[in-house]
């Protein structure tokens, strides 16, 4: 007799020996003569109940994913602005540094906070919400007066930041899982890429800069709104909405051995990340002998935009293979930029920026796909957040210590070095443990599958 859990652990395997993904061998077993019922679970690849058509649901993804990229450009589009504040309000680049680490603790408390309240309330109600939050942040940066001002506004966005983000990927997962998880790794590359970059444009070539791209957002919400209107809702309700505002970073007992994983890939990535948010801008001009701000933002898009590029790549590799290959392209491209900074060569940096950017985006879209397929229905939001907790303090904390010792230590150049090192030690360390974690034989039920058949 064929006990669940063999026919499960079977059927992983297989998949991992074609090249499927995990979550795709789980939905489609049954289907291709695995002999056990289809999990509750598996509706969520077609939606679940009231999710409509594949055609309706093509375009509610397509909705979701434009509001990660809306709320992430949203995020970066001050970083051109930073040198106008400080002109127009006298503060200095340690205060810079203040209002980006305000932004990330904003992230991170909306995040432990509401990360998994549409898990109970469903989706809409928490992107609404989410999405009105925006719009008084937007506003408060078209108000802005001083520097007061200017770090509520970070605060306000980063909260419904934080409590948007693991909804609207919960929400793209319950459409379909595959995709879903292409998406949550794709978006939010676009989102900072693109933000920066437009927004520097903005500054450079456009009237009022620091109004008109806030305008622009503002609008692009009250779009975004209506859309999630009409949206049919994606989860059911059920209780204990209350409860699950507590802070509680518990894992999933099934999933604890992919997090474990995940967790040093996400922090060495988004560490990455961060490197080319604070210290990018300061490189670029010193390497092309430049002020302009459009430069400034070009080596975020490029590492953001090949980024994309990879997570379209690798979206049918193997999570594990994945995570190989990103790890050694982060650990290349971190050293070709450093290279590059040292022999004040611009093409080499840009080049290693690019080589970043694939470790970047396949890093991130194999730690989201190496654990995401094994959530349960009422578990994705909780479980999504946990990893977008990890990736911003990744992304704020060693940002936030770069630009104290720009400012007040050692000065860009040394502390680009300091801090790429850091992130190849960070990478380093990914990679011990995903060759110590070897993937069990018996691989667990995804959660809220336990009693199907």
């Amino acid at each position: 007799m064929t006990t669940r859990k063999g026919t499960v652990s079977a059927t992983r395997e297989a998949a991992v020996t074609i090249g499927q993904d995990p979550g795709d061998a789980w939905e489609t077993g049954t289907a291709r003569g695995g002999g056990q019922p289809a999990p509750r679970d598996a509706k969520a690849r077609g939606g679940g109940a009231g999710a409509g058509s594949r055609r309706r649901r093509g375009v509610t993804l397509v909705l979701l994913g434009s509001i990660v990229v809306s709320f992430l450009a949203a995020s970066a589009a001050p970083t051109p602005m930073y040198a106008l504040y400080a002109k127009q309000w006298g503060f200095s680049a340690l205060a810079t540094t203040v209002v980006f680490g305000v932004y990330a603790l904003a992230v991170l408390a909306g995040l432990l906070t509401f990360g998994r309240v549409s898990d109970h309330i469903g989706r809409r109600p928490v992107l609404l919400a989410g999405l009105a939050v925006q719009a008084v942040a937007t506003v408060l940066f078209i108000t802005a007066g001083g520097l007061g001002t200017l770090l509520l506004a970070r605060v306000v966005q980063g909260l419904a930041t934080g409590a948007s983000l693991g909804a609207v990927g919960a929400g793209m997962l319950d459409l379909d899982r595959r995709r879903g998880a292409v998406a949550n790794s794709f978006a939010p590359g676009v989102g900072t890429g693109s933000g920066a970059l437009i927004s520097a444009l903005a500054v450079q070539y456009l009237p009022d800069p620091t109004h008109l791209i806030y305008v622009v957002l503002l609008g692009v919400f009250g779009v975004q709104a209506a859309g999630v209107l009409a949206m049919r809702e994606t989860a059911p309700r059920r209780p204990g909405a209350l409860r699950s505002l507590v802070p509680d970073v518990r894992l999933p007992a099934a999933l604890r051995g992919e997090i474990a994983i995940a967790v040093p890939v996400l922090f060495a990535v988004w560490a990455l990340a961060g490197f080319y948010g604070s210290l990018g801008p300061a490189l670029t001009g010193a390497l092309l002998h430049s002020t302009s701000v459009v430069y400034g933002g070009l080596s975020l898009f490029i590492l953001a935009g090949v980024a994309a590029g990879a997570v379209l790549a690798f979206q049918r590799t193997e999570p594990r293979q994945v995570l190989y290959l990103s790890i050694g392209a982060l650990v290349a491209g971190v050293a070709v930029t450093l290279a590059a900074v040292s022999a004040d060569s611009a093409a080499g940096f840009f080049a290693g920026t690019a080589i970043a950017g694939v470790g970047f985006g396949g890093g991130f879209q194999g730690a989201i796909r190496l654990v995401i397929p094994l959530a349960g229905e009422r578990e994705r939001a909780g479980v999504l957040s946990l990893l977008y907790i990890v990736s911003y303090l990744g992304l704020g904390v060693p940002a936030v210590v770069g630009g104290v010792l720009v400012t007040e230590v050692n000065g860009v150049l040394l502390t680009a070095r300091e801090y790429g090192s850091a992130v190849i030690l960070l990478a380093a360390l990914a990679l011990a443990g995903l060759l110590v974690r070897r993937p069990a034989k018996a691989a667990p039920v995804p959660a809220g599958c336990e009693s199907s058949g």
